[in-house]
């Protein structure tokens, strides 16, 4: 998961790739800062409080060349 964040920040700009949201069990400490530092752009930890998952998905944005930007 952290790598796999890494590889999308690495291959599209910021203002075009999709914004990444981490959906974990892992609630160990650290473990938000290490998602974060990766290039997630939010950390939601189960069991999910659902207040915390609508915020996290209304700060979603559509992409504007959604198709152009598949690999």
């Amino acid at each position: 998961m952290l790598e796999t964040t890494r590889q999308i920040c690495a291959r599209w700009p910021r203002e075009e790739r999709p914004r990444i949201v981490a959906m974990t069990a892992n609630a160990m400490q650290g473990d938000r800062e290490m998602c974060l530092e990766a290039g997630m752009d939010d950390y939601l930890s189960k069991p999910i409080r659902v207040e915390e998952l609508i915020s996290a998905l209304m700060q979603c944005q559509p992409l504007a060349n959604a198709k152009e930007n598949l690999p």
